[in-house]
């Protein structure tokens, strides 16, 4: 897990995703719409992605994608990042995290 947050913490926003996964895109383009450019980890493509993902489900987050971090905090994955929109608390979160600027 050591790893991931490490990934995790290089950037203002990092999804971990799988590119089958239509909640994954979902989120995706909810960060591009907002204008953020998150950092995208495609756990099905990248080397190593099958220990990110072990790692993610020792730590409790098992199976559902995508997993969300935002300034190095696990936020979680398309429940909890739609919450946060809806209820209008994303984009200061992004703000605070440096992945948004207006």
């Amino acid at each position: 897990m050591e790893r991931v947050f490490q990934l995790a913490a290089e950037r203002p926003v990092v999804v971990f995703s799988k590119s089958t996964c239509c909640m994954c895109h979902t989120i995706k383009t909810l960060f591009f719409d907002f204008g953020v450019n998150p950092t995208v980890y495609e756990l099905d493509q990248v080397p190593g992605g099958r220990e990110i993902e072990q790692a993610l489900a020792r730590h409790g987050v098992a199976g559902d994608f995508p997993v969300v971090f935002i300034g190095g905090n696990l936020v979680g994955g398309a429940n909890e990042i739609m919450t946060l929109h809806l209820n209008g608390s994303l984009s200061a979160m992004l703000k605070r995290a440096g992945a948004l600027w207006l």
